[in-house]
């Protein structure tokens, strides 16, 4: 039949190309990675200074490393410069986009350099140690390699899928037999006419449409979140991001700013921010690459109004800087001599490490106490000193300078939004634990921030660790390895995640992820790695694809639930009245309601949707039960249907068939407005397009039932109307159906109806896990009343 042929051959050429074309990237996290590395680096050969390429460098290799220079490979520092001079100062090296330190670190002999970070002030020989694939950026490579595996969606639609064919198959085998034997002998018991009915009654009832209807309800998604500047490299990652519960953060550059700023400082000796503000610039060394020295200009730039309106940008309005000692390692301090313009007296700054310079003002334990507080609170801190009036040789105390790579002006609204869509953000940072827990307190996290070292602990067992990264508000001080081990422990507790990065580091996690999500200015690798790449700065588009993505996850699940409806009904009508009454269907009647009604149903991509306040998730087991009892239910009202137009109006066969056909095309359909929710129907409105397409192709169904066209014989307009509103109001009956199940399903339900051993085992945890969480709650609720009392006494006392 080439005709149906045609049609059938169609229809899996658009679901292929549709998948192809929206998945197709060109994506190599590996070759990404390369690029971040050095391509030259110089080295000592045969007693000369060469430029070689890094692929030839190998372990043993002197080279030499200098101020902008990406280091080549991983090596031990060696104390001295590139002709075996002694050296002043440290190393510093960037290392934000390999372990998420905010800050550049200080490097001397016998420090560690790792491939790919640069290095931003000094100069040093260094011996290598690692190359390639034995490096740290190396093994992160590594772990991108292995982080590829069968999406959460694909396992999905396998399993409906599969589900949908196994019963197809297994009732289509039992009437091909069935019908063989029973009209054996006969023209109708002949294998080819037999097959002929079997394989149309095959090819209506597996849901060919499936993938095509879910890759254009994503594919419409994606377009929607790139207006939104979020933009999708998978398409499947639209619906596993709607199931995401846990979202893990990288910290500096994500949440952060990754820049250092002024904050607010310790003040002694009756002065002021102003006071501190200034004496830290004429202290600070014009045109240095020093994160400290630039953030100290440039908060100062922007507060003083002395120096916003300069014409010379090197001088300070009022004052001339006379004399200038920058940063000596020995010292720990700058130093410069200031003349008053205006009073034409001269006077000293000091600035630096905070014990130097209360050394230098002759000890203040206020002071010092003041840098522990700051410190406890991971903030770094820099004292300002300068002579009293009439001396050049003795000091006073200005205050403490404090200075913290600060949160994203979105990142706690964005959290808090998180929270509040059921999403438990969790902060992973190479950073120090004490820094860590400073930025979760401005962010209005949880402070339970644990060292990495709980992620390695070998008394400890998987299900132990899990449980810490379940618990935690996050990690500090960890490696990429860190990363991907809590995302991995995550996902093999069931729990999908999602992963938030920008830096080399990020990478590994990024790809082993349900959803890896690289940040706006990330790098390559991030990039290449992620899932999907937001392209506004900070984490606030990230709500706006959670919304979006669990509406179109909603879309999804309510075609899902229609689709399964439909084939079940499909199914048990046609099985049990092939079986009693041998009656069937012309092939022609059955492909044009599985090509109406899938066509139709594309146009779901835009229907409204009602957005779920928490995760979703599919629950397999409850799609299948309820789509089970819709069928049955649909099933009984086609039983209905036939009896009622064959015995009671005897009605000729023709006009049964475009009964039957215009029944089996309407009733089903309809229950498409009911799926859209887990609610009532009447709860949300369906868009106009997606009722006009519902609406216009049963109409279309009645037109040509009503008129005879290609069904056969007409049935008149009463017959037409009859069967239309009947199904509409037995859509109504089904939808209260609907809602009692699942206001009555749950896991516990399951679990008593269908016990497994996994099911058993997995209920006692949860309810484990339900005391312990009521434990917690409660001791938590007790010492925020006895805080509150602290306060009140607090209040009283000073009143």
């Amino acid at each position: 039949d080439w005709a149906d042929f045609g049609i059938i051959l169609a229809l899996l050429f658009i679901n292929a190309s549709i998948g192809f074309i929206e998945e197709a990237k060109a994506e190599s996290a590996l070759d990404a990675l390369k690029q971040t590395l050095a391509l030259k680096t110089r080295c000592w050969r045969n007693g000369h200074l060469v430029e070689l390429d890094t692929s030839e460098l190998v372990p043993g290799d002197v080279i030499v490393l200098r101020l902008g220079d990406i280091i080549p490979a991983d090596g031990r520092l060696l104390g001295i410069g590139a002709t075996g001079e002694a050296t002043e100062g440290d190393l510093q090296v960037d290392q934000s986009a390999l372990t998420g330190e905010s800050l550049p670190l200080s490097k001397n002999k016998g420090a560690t350099v790792y491939s790919s970070s640069i290095v931003k002030q000094g100069q040093q020989m260094a011996v290598v140690t690692k190359t390639g694939g034995d490096t740290f950026i190396g093994r992160a490579a590594g772990l991108m390699a292995v982080a590829t595996e069968e999406g959460h969606f694909q396992k999905i639609i396998n399993r409906i899928g599969n589900f949908l064919i196994l019963i197809t198959v297994v009732l289509v085998l039992i009437i091909l037999i069935y019908l063989l034997v029973v009209n054996r002998g006969t023209p109708a018991g002949s294998f080819k006419k037999v097959l002929e009915q079997v394989l149309v009654l095959t090819i209506a009832a597996i849901p060919v449409g499936l993938p095509t209807v879910m890759s254009v309800t994503m594919a419409m998604g994606a377009k929607e979140l790139a207006l939104r500047k979020v933009i999708v490299k998978r398409l499947t990652a639209i619906e596993e991001m709607a199931s995401v519960s846990v979202l893990c953060s990288d910290k500096t550059g994500t949440l952060t700013l990754n820049e250092l700023t002024f904050d607010k400082p310790y003040l002694t000796n009756n002065y002021t921010s102003e006071d501190i503000l200034l004496y830290s610039y004429l202290g600070a060394e014009p045109g240095a690459n020093d994160p400290i020295e630039f953030a100290v200009r440039t908060a100062a730039e922007e507060q003083l109004e002395t120096l916003k309106n300069r014409t010379h940008n090197h001088e300070v309005p009022g004052y001339k800087v006379t004399s200038f000692l920058p940063f000596n390692p020995a010292t720990k301090m700058t130093q410069a001599t200031v003349m008053d313009l205006n009073s034409q007296e001269s006077f000293k700054v000091a600035k630096g490490a905070p014990q130097v310079i209360i050394r230098l003002v002759g000890g203040d334990d206020d002071a010092a106490r003041a840098v522990n507080a700051l410190a406890r609170r991971g903030l770094r801190a820099l004292g300002v000193a300068r002579t009293k009036s009439g001396s050049l040789e003795e000091y006073e105390l200005v205050g403490m300078i404090s200075l913290i790579d600060p949160p994203r002006p979105d990142s706690g609204d964005t959290i808090r939004r998180c929270n509040d869509m059921g999403v438990d953000v969790k902060m992973i940072t190479g950073d120090q634990q004490i820094i860590a827990k400073e930025v979760a307190h401005r962010l209005g996290m949880g402070r339970v921030i644990l060292d990495a070292g709980h992620l390695v602990d070998p008394d400890k067992s998987d299900e132990e660790i899990t449980e810490h990264c379940i618990r935690a508000d996050g990690f500090a001080q960890v490696i990429p390895e860190h990363k991907y081990r809590v995302v991995e422990l995550l996902q093999k507790r069931g729990i999908l995640v999602g992963m938030t990065g920008d830096g080399v580091n990020d990478a590994p996690a990024l790809k082993k992820a349900n959803v890896g999500i690289a940040v706006h200015g990330c790098t390559d690798a991030a990039r290449s790695a992620a899932d999907i790449v937001l392209l506004a700065p900070g984490l606030s588009t990230i709500v706006d694809g959670l919304m979006t993505s669990r509406a179109i996850f909603q879309r999804m699940r309510s075609y899902a639930l229609y689709r399964i409806t439909s084939t079940v009904h499909f199914l048990m009508f046609f099985f049990c009245i092939t079986m009693a009454l041998q009656w069937h269907m012309r092939p022609i009647l059955l492909i044009l309601i599985c090509i109406l009604n899938d066509a139709a149903t594309l146009v779901i991509s835009v229907d409204n949707a009602l957005i779920s306040p928490h995760p979703d998730k599919w629950r397999i087991g409850q799609l299948i039960f309820l789509s089970v009892i819709l069928g049955a239910l649909l099933t009984s009202l086609s039983f209905a249907t036939f009896f009622v137009a064959r015995d009671v109006f005897h009605v000729s066969e023709y006009q049964l068939e475009a009964i039957m056909y215009l029944h089996i095309s309407s009733a089903p359909h309809f229950v498409i407005f009911s799926t859209r929710l887990s609610g009532h129907f009447w709860e949300n409105m369906p868009s106009p397009i997606f009722f006009i397409a519902i609406m216009g192709t049963q109409v279309f169904a009645m037109l040509i039932s009503v008129y005879g066209v290609i069904v056969g014989e007409a049935i008149g307009w009463i017959w037409g109307i009859s069967i239309i509103g009947i199904s509409l109001l037995y859509f109504v009956v089904l939808d209260f159906v609907k809602v009692f199940i699942f206001r009555r399903w749950n896991f516990e339900f399951t679990a008593h109806a269908w016990p497994t051993k996994a099911r058993k085992e997995k209920l006692a945890a949860r309810k484990i896990r339900a005391v312990q969480q009521e434990r917690v709650w409660n001791s938590i609720d007790r010492v925020r009343q006895l805080g509150l009392k602290v306060q009140a006494l607090q209040a009283m006392c000073v009143k």
